[in-house]
């Protein structure tokens, strides 16, 4: 009985699904991405393009179609990438900082419209090409984690998890 009550005081903490995401690319590079809650659900899609220098626009849309904000992102001469966040009316809500190590792993450094840290979240990805993120509070605090793997049709699935039961670690 001590033994069983000592090993669920280390027991970590309970991951809840919080939903998933599924990403495809079309012929011109243009990629979709639609969100699913915890019970399959579409709750929204993002769709992304790129333009000749390399810079990123997603548009974010709920689950009717009305556009909830974008998210620019532009990428230094070293790799570092930095993504600013706006709403429906332009105002930016946000940014993140992503830097690149030299084993291909990414640390993204999240701020507030303030520029104050919120969170931060940190990538590997395998040798086959799959990624774990562990995502952490302005704390430093583990609120969840997303896993990401891609098919041989290049469709990326990603799922996500939170230490919190009603909790979401989604950008919109």
């Amino acid at each position: 009985m001590l033994l069983a009550a000592t090993f669920a005081m280390f027991a970590e903490a309970q991951n809840y699904n919080v939903g998933s995401s599924t990403t495809t690319k079309d012929c011109f590079g243009t990629e979709t991405t639609t969100h699913r809650n915890q019970y399959g659900q579409t709750t929204g899609t993002s769709t992304t393009t790129t333009d000749c220098f390399g810079n990123r626009t997603t548009t974010h849309r709920d689950q009717y179609g009305q556009t909830l904000g974008t998210s620019r992102t532009t990428t230094d001469m070293f790799g570092n990438t930095t993504t600013t966040h706006q709403d429906r009316y332009g105002q930016t809500t946000g940014r993140d900082h992503t830097s690149t190590d030299m084993f291909g792993n990414t640390t993204t450094q999240h701020q507030d419209v303030y520029g104050q840290n919120t969170g931060t979240s940190f990538s590997s990805t395998d040798m086959f090409g799959n990624t774990s993120t562990t995502h952490q509070d302005r704390y430093g605090q583990t609120t969840g984690t997303s896993s990401s793997s891609t098919d041989m049709f290049g469709t990326r699935k990603t799922e996500q998890k939170s230490n919190d039961s009603n909790g979401t670690i989604w950008s919109w």
